[in-house]
């Protein structure tokens, strides 16, 4: 019993964690350049540094910077936060060290697969494949880069690991039950919280815990637990969305205007029609292919000013009512995109690495590498995935000899996949490589957790003996 109750879960955090750290730091430490974007959570640390290279290299060592005004919401400056304290502590001058931060998300992670693989109840065998196959995810050349990175991709993986391990082990009785309930809250507070997409985590996963139920429990008892969690995460996201740009609406007009020039008037199909659907000028096809931010962006026309309220959800979504087949379209690109997995303009080493500009680890291809393959098929490939995973996510939730802890995790992650792709794909424009790896690894993470709901549960006790009768008393006269 104390091997299995503490040796396990010491036992995967440790060999979990040299895995990653192997992973992360040998030959060299990798990570994920910066698109861009870092800036908004960087400015906020005083780390920004005007210099920094982009895209091509990553800079693994942020000094201090001017003071700039960011309302950017995410999880991930929390992590950037300790990380930055840690790395001072241990005799580092910089504000932000990426090896630090990438030791950091290590940690988190190894902590997450320990739970989920504890909670999982497995022979020593079985609880070995569990391992891999989760960690075949976390540290696949797709996603493990942005644990040693500016972007906040690395607190949506972390915090999704984290709320897994944390929903399975308040499927448990006693201590396990409110360590997982502290758990969850740190892992929904950590994933909800991570980008603007990832909200549209908290409605699946408050419908996750109206299925968190130990066994044996009944009445408001039962309820009382799960419903707590979700009150704190609830007023927590609240609270956390309240402080700046909550759900990134500082970009909700660049968006759309991605959308519009990028994803629906593409220059490939009816552009004089499209335009006219969305009650566009013709000569708006100029701007084909722009971006926001491009010197010759639509908005530098004086004429953008009349069209401007074009240029919104409203309008997009008046259009994909009225044209169907461009969705389906749009879509099935977007499913191409998913499977793609690897960022085709982000390097991922240092820039003193001896490695090219643009140049891509491949140390743990396996998923990746697999859904690059079967990319082109788009929504061909991707939905019979989607069903799939469904399927052994409610086969494991309707089985009745304790795997319904596993489906409810599975469900969890496949809504989100589901929900994710479709905000990204209609809502998004461009950059869409970037954005559905939001998409894939949840979507990654469900097939594991599906395949090993298949895996037969370790039996704690024997079988109880089967109650006998009492034998018949005789009574002499």
């Amino acid at each position: 019993m104390r091997y299995r109750e503490i040796g396990l879960p010491f036992g995967v955090f440790s060999a979990a964690l040299g895995v990653l750290l192997t992973r992360f730091l040998v030959p060299r430490p990798i990570g994920m350049a910066d698109n861009g974007d870092g800036w908004r959570i960087l400015c906020r640390l005083g780390a920004r540094e005007l210099d920094r290279p982009t895209e091509t290299f990553v800079r693994f060592s942020y000094g201090p910077a001017p003071a700039c005004e960011s309302e950017y919401i995410s999880s991930q400056s929390w992590i950037d936060e300790i990380a930055g304290e840690l790395g001072r502590s241990l005799g580092s001058s910089a504000i932000l060290n990426l090896v630090v931060l990438g030791v950091l998300g290590c940690l988190l992670v190894a902590g997450g697969i320990a739970a989920i693989v504890t909670c999982l109840r497995l022979s020593v065998r079985n609880s070995v494949v569990a391992t891999i196959a989760l960690l075949l995810v976390v540290a696949d050349s797709a996603f493990f880069g942005y644990f040693a990175s500016v972007l906040s991709e690395s607190a949506a993986f972390a915090g999704m690991i984290l709320l897994a391990g944390g929903l399975l082990l308040m499927h448990r009785t006693g201590p396990w039950r409110y360590a997982g309930a502290a758990v969850t809250v740190l892992g929904a507070m950590i994933g909800i919280n991570a980008k603007s997409q990832t909200l549209l985590l908290l409605p699946v996963f408050a419908l996750a815990l109206l299925f968190v139920r130990p066994p044996g429990s009944r009445g408001p008892a039962g309820w009382a637990l799960p419903l707590a969690v979700l009150a704190v995460v609830g007023t927590g996201t609240a609270l956390v969305q309240g402080a700046g740009d909550s759900a990134n609406e500082e970009y909700r007009e660049a968006n759309m205007y991605h959308v519009v020039f990028n994803g629906i008037v593409d220059g490939k199909h009816d552009t004089a029609g499209d335009l006219a659907a969305l009650g566009l000028p013709p000569e708006f096809a100029n701007y084909v292919g722009t971006d926001w931010w491009s010197d010759n962006a639509a908005w530098h026309d004086p004429a953008y000013s009349r069209y401007r309220d074009k240029i919104s959800r409203r309008n997009v979504a008046q259009y994909y009512l009225e044209h169907p087949g461009r969705v389906v379209e749009v879509l099935h690109r977007s499913a191409q995109e998913t499977l793609t997995a690897r960022v085709p303009n982000l390097g991922s080493y240092g820039e003193h690495a001896g490695q090219p500009p643009l140049a891509k680890e491949y140390r743990v291809p396996v998923l990746s590498g697999i859904t690059g393959r079967i990319a082109p098929l788009g929504l061909i490939a991707l939905l019979p995935i989607w069903l799939l995973i469904g399927w052994a996510g409610l086969r494991a939730f309707r089985n009745r000899t304790g795997r319904r802890d596993v489906g409810v995790v599975v469900l969890m992650f496949l809504l989100f996949a589901m929900g994710q792709f479709l905000v990204s794909g209609l809502a998004e424009g461009i950059e869409n490589v970037k954005h559905q790896q939001l998409t894939l690894f949840p979507t990654l993470l469900a097939a594991a957790f599906a395949a090993l709901s298949f895996l037969p549960r370790r039996l704690d006790e024997p079988p109880a003996a089967a109650k006998r009768e009492p034998a018949a008393t005789t009574v002499s006269g």
